[in-house]
């Protein structure tokens, strides 16, 4: 059970947003903007955040944690000045951040409670907590919502060792049995085996048939070791483990992915194998085994992402994760009893999509955090004369007479949209987390069936949306850094590390171009499943988020014309909108999502029709039909989100109060938020709905003229919804997005903190004026001395 001991206790209404820390409770310390728009609020931006939160309760357990961060007395968690160190000292600093955090945490006396059924059924202990169903051992911090909590509050690039949370743990708990659970779970709990993933390589990412490094069986009577043993090599250039996070210097294990050779040298593909790095009493490399740092990226800098080469490294027999398979001591191959390669190929895969679905929800938090810093701060500045009616009378009182940045109409079309974005990526985000979990439960428990469709479905799920939020995402940070104008291209906006730092996201994990194709492979089965007309086809379908595409892909088979492209949808918005009341057309949630149905189902359609009536080969046909899948993907993805944003929110109107904290108000400004969503995309994507006719040209003035209408009316709320995501300035690290507004004393502040200032001397004279500077101004090598000049005339001659 968790608890806090006094060292770390600090009283929990001194919440990191309010002084001593960051800003004042006293609004005449606070940007009088800033203030303007917070009294002018119709909604209670506390309430949205403890719905974010799950609970006040949560919301205040959650500040606290922040503060222990914010208030450390060893000052380790500062980051002011991290703009200002090279990588291996952001590196070095970051390991020290870890170490002391987890101090905290045992302090605390944070850490996952006894499972007690599984103390019962199997007398205690690693084997109890294994055979109990549960994940966690008596005392696991990284299960804990706490240590969660506390990553996130350290505001640092991704800690060095976190792959071994989010993949090695995890590789463990899905992929080896009991007995290897229970040996090798404790060493992770107590920090003694830190792990990483090492799956791609040099030469190959994201097709993983085609990895290199091998692990062959050796038996003891050919020289292995008693039981037999592997030898995981790295036979060329191209198989030397690339990328890995946590691989480079932090790691002593690694789950190593690799081609299993049995011991009769039959391939058996790729598997899972436990390699040590490093001894775990001095960190020195182990024989065979050659790791390093890859070197500089574009951000994630304090993360060691490593290389590790193999040359013929051994491994005892059980190194093998031997939950669904299984060699024995002669190096025979089988399946493990009662699984088959169905269920191995199901949970690895399950694995895999959960931190594709980490990644699609932090992006709800990556963007509202850019988003909170480019809208506070187009509040504060203001640029352009505003020659009203009152502008002298504004001018005799001294109060501003400048429009504020965000009541221009493209900045709040380049915003709010995002904001509300982060929004909709947070329910689904939440959504998709839940469903995995509840399919890998089921998967391990065996408690029911969980059919290939489905898994197929999850991973078209996640694959669609990992690809499509990360692209927007990404996209949408450095348009918030553009909207801060050039105050947005320093370094102390937070912006540029935020947007250096999650660019990866659109690589890992599946790179975004490549994606969509696994999506349209599980799409195009149903379409063929819909084609073959029979219900028991599209039985396994109902439950998956497919499910939405059957209806009108019958419609469109009995309507479109065979092989006619484009296909036209058979839903559209009336023809007879011609004026501001049949507007409201484009108001309407429920006739949005039709809308948004309709595109996927034809785009998808539009691909089947194109590869079926391809004249050229089976490949040939599928790579020119790229272009098209991508469209399909993405029309799947912002459906995906747009339903899971109006499904939240009409479970939150059917809770309704107390039982939600979302009260009326609150849900009407989140609808606002996704209307606008909707209305935004559809005209960023206006040319998928005219061309499947959803939409006429003569609807389009009537469509921006009602997105129009939602930026006005979702204008004054959007400082409340930014405030509502609770980011205090110490995550933000922001002198543009400071609660307070107050943002040119800092970026003043920032500016004096650069070592070409701080290391100035008394007079003023920077850094490389007596070296290199001095001799221009003063000892005259810059002087022009006339054509007759000697010295290097003779040398420039000859050039």
């Amino acid at each position: 059970m968790t608890t806090t001991s006094s060292s770390t206790s600090i009283p929990a209404d001194n919440d990191p947003r309010n002084p001593p820390n960051n800003i004042s409770t006293s609004s005449s310390l606070v940007h009088p903007d800033l203030a303007s728009e917070r009294a002018s609020l119709s909604f209670s931006p506390l309430s949205i955040t403890h719905f974010l939160d799950g609970a006040p309760t949560i919301t205040s357990r959650r500040r606290l944690l922040e503060s222990w961060i914010i208030h450390d007395p060893t000052g380790i968690f500062n980051n002011d000045g991290n703009n200002y160190l090279h990588r291996t000292e952001r590196h070095t600093r970051a390991l020290a951040k870890f170490v002391r955090l987890v101090e905290l945490c045992r302090a605390a006396g944070i850490g996952a409670p006894t499972p007690p059924t599984a103390a019962a059924a199997a007398g205690g202990g690693a084997a109890a907590a294994i055979a109990g169903g549960t994940a966690s051992l008596e005392g696991e911090l990284i299960s804990t919502p706490e240590f969660l909590t506390l990553i996130s509050a350290i505001s640092d690039d991704p800690l060095p060792t976190s792959l071994h949370w989010v993949m090695f743990v995890p590789n463990i708990l899905t992929l080896c049995d009991p007995d290897q659970q229970s040996t090798w779970l404790p060493l992770c709990r107590d920090w003694k085996m830190i792990g990483c993933y090492a799956q791609t390589e040099l030469g190959h990412g994201s097709n993983i048939r085609a990895l290199e490094t091998t692990a062959t069986f050796v038996k003891e009577c050919d020289g292995g070791a008693k039981g037999g043993e592997w030898v995981i090599h790295s036979p060329t250039l191209t198989s030397t483990k690339f990328w890995p996070g946590t691989l480079g210097k932090t790691a002593n294990h690694a789950m190593v992915i690799a081609q299993l050779i049995d011991g009769d040298g039959i391939s058996r593909g790729i598997h899972n194998f436990l390699v040590p790095l490093r001894s775990m009493d001095d960190h020195t490399l182990l024989p065979g085994v050659t790791t390093g740092d890859i070197g500089p990226k574009i951000g994630y800098n304090n993360m060691d992402n490593g290389f590790a080469k193999f040359d013929n490294v051994r491994i005892p027999r059980r190194n093998m994760a031997m939950r669904f398979a299984y060699v024995d001591e002669e190096g025979r191959y089988s399946k493990v009893e009662g699984s088959s390669s169905d269920a191995a190929n199901k949970v690895a895969y399950i694995t895999m999509m959960q931190v594709r679905a980490y990644i699609i929800h932090s992006s709800n938090e990556a963007l509202a955090m850019a988003c909170t810093i480019a809208i506070r701060y187009s509040i504060v500045r203001r640029q352009g004369y505003n020659a009203d009616e009152n502008a002298e009378t504004k001018r005799a009182n001294n109060a501003p007479n400048e429009f504020q940045v965000l009541d221009y109409r493209q900045q709040q079309y380049r915003l709010l949209p995002l904001l509300a974005a982060s929004y909709a990526i947070f329910f689904t985000g939440k959504h998709v987390l839940s469903r995995l979990k509840d399919i890998e439960h089921q998967l391990i428990s065996g408690a029911s069936t969980i059919t290939k469709v489905v898994v197929s479905d999850i991973h078209a799920t996640t694959s669609a949306l990992k690809s499509y939020c990360t692209t927007f995402t990404a996209d949408g940070i450095e348009d918030c850094r553009k909207a801060c104008g050039g105050h947005g291209f320093l370094v102390c906006s937070g912006l540029v590390e935020l947007s250096n730092t999650y660019l990866q996201s659109c690589t890992v994990e599946g790179d975004n171009q490549m994606l969509p194709q696994q999506v349209i492979k599980v799409l195009l089965k149903l379409v063929g499943a819909v084609q073959s007309g029979k219900d028991a086809a599209l039985r396994d379908y109902e439950v998956t988020d497919m499910k939405y595409l059957i209806k009108p892909l019958k419609e469109l088979m009995k309507n479109s014309a065979s092989g006619t492209l484009p296909t036209k949808s058979t839903f559209a918005f009336p023809s007879s909108i011609n004026n501001n009341a049949g507007s409201n057309e484009f108001m309407n949630v429920s006739t949005l999502l039709s809308a948004f149905q309709y595109r996927s189902a034809c785009l998808l359609l539009d691909v089947a029709i194109q590869l079926q009536f391809s004249t050229g080969t089976a490949q040939q046909a599928w790579n020119d039909a790229l272009l098209a899948m991508a469209r399909a993907s993405r029309a799947h993805a912002s459906y995906l989100l747009l339903r899971d944003f109006a499904n939240g929110l009409d479970a939150e109107r059917r809770k309704g109060s107390p039982a939600s904290c979302l009260g009326p108000n609150e849900l009407a400004v989140l609808s606002q938020c996704l209307v606008l969503l909707a209305l935004y995309w559809m005209d960023q994507f206006l040319e998928d709905f005219l061309q499947i006719q959803c939409l006429l040209p003569s609807h389009v003035p009537h469509l921006r003229q009602s997105l129009l209408n939602v930026l006005t009316e979702l204008r004054p709320s959007a400082v409340g919804l930014c405030d509502a995501r609770d980011f205090s300035d110490f995550r933000l690290q922001s002198a543009l997005g400071r609660y307070d507004g107050n943002v040119y004393p800092a970026i003043m502040e920032a500016a004096m903190r650069d070592p070409l200032n701080k290391e100035s001397d008394e007079s003023g004279v920077g850094l490389g004026y007596n070296e290199s500077l001095k001799k221009l101004i003063v000892g005259g090598v810059g002087e022009y001395h006339g054509k007759n000049s000697t010295g290097l005339s003779g040398t420039m001659s000859r050039l």
